[in-house]
């Protein structure tokens, strides 16, 4: 019998110029090329994945700060992975190993359930679909809560984004917000919102496109431009005019973007991460900030769904 990948089940998808491949632990973008063009960092079938690169995450993306969050009158301390800055990172389905319940040449639906745990003690069913299409790789996740109580949820995915030849510092940014969230330096810990051309605009405001250069993020951007069609739309242009662009709708009014700064050089700033997200960082405590955090609570039986869209330009 074959051995199973260290990243999971692959799921290769194509259509047209544009191929996929998914993996089933953390139901995680592996690889996605157009024209053999990588639009994301990809890593390979039998590596642990690294960095989050393409998981999905659930039941909250970004961090919980130091773990610890108050829920329906309950204290809850959940596991630190994020051990350096002592928070909770990126959920609890990122390691999770998704059963494919649909699957095509050019789609694959995978399901995996969240079981009730000491520091979330809620059973959620977690169903995401990636088809592949005409305009890129669309993925859609729908939760349902199969609990008999509410329970708090979010949601987000976490690819690279890779425009062409280069790296993070060659390429031209464009992300319609108009506000950033600061954190602190060390632990990233939310102090308040700003507008992007308030305090660093060099580093923060790219509404209108402009190279990415030296500046350093790993934010999150919310007051999103929508266009008529209720969407918003990042695009990143390498200096050949080759690009690829990410576009969500208003079920995720927040998105982190991650320039992906590493202390090793050759593995720094490859690709630059642009996590839409339905929920603010720290989202989980939302009542001790002044700004709507976008923290969704789940009714019993209630489902809610999120999606986003990759795709190439030339």
């Amino acid at each position: 019998m074959a051995r199973t990948p260290a990243s999971g089940i692959q799921h290769s998808l194509r259509a047209g110029d544009d191929e996929a491949v998914i993996t089933s632990i953390g139901a995680t973008l592996r690889a996605l090329t157009h024209a053999g063009r990588d639009l994301v960092v990809p890593f390979t079938a039998d590596e642990v994945r690294p960095a989050y690169r393409g998981a999905t995450l659930a039941p909250w993306p970004n961090r919980v700060v130091d773990g610890v969050y108050s829920f329906g009158g309950r204290e809850f301390q959940l596991a630190l992975t994020e051990p350096a800055r002592s928070h909770a990172l990126h959920g609890l389905a990122a390691w999770l190993d998704f059963d494919a319940v649909d699957k095509g040449t050019d789609h694959v639906a995978l399901e995996a359930v969240i079981e009730p745990q000491t520091a979330y003690p809620w059973r959620l069913v977690v169903r995401t679909t990636f088809t592949l299409g005409a305009d890129g790789l669309t993925q859609s996740v729908t939760v349902r809560n199969d609990s008999d109580e509410p329970a708090p949820w979010g949601t987000g995915p976490h690819p690279y984004l890779v425009a062409g030849e280069g790296r993070v510092d060659d390429w031209t940014l464009e992300l319609p917000a108009d506000r950033v969230l600061a954190v602190t330096d060390d632990r990233l810990i939310p102090t308040g919102l700003r507008d992007v051309d308030a305090d660093d605009p060099a580093r923060f405001d790219f509404r209108t496109a402009r190279r990415i250069d030296a500046a350093q993020i790993d934010h999150a951007y919310t007051a999103l431009r929508w266009d008529d069609e209720g969407l918003a739309t990042v695009r990143l242009t390498a200096e050949d005019g080759t690009g690829v662009l990410m576009q969500w709708g208003q079920a995720c009014a927040w998105v982190q973007v991650h320039t992906a700064d590493r202390p090793d050089a050759a593995e720094s700033r490859l690709g630059l991460a642009v996590e839409p997200m339905t929920c603010a960082p720290d989202a989980f405590n939302a009542a001790a900030y002044d700004y709507d955090a976008g923290l969704i609570v789940l009714d019993p039986a209630q489902e809610a769904t999120a999606s986003w869209r990759i795709a190439a330009f030339e």
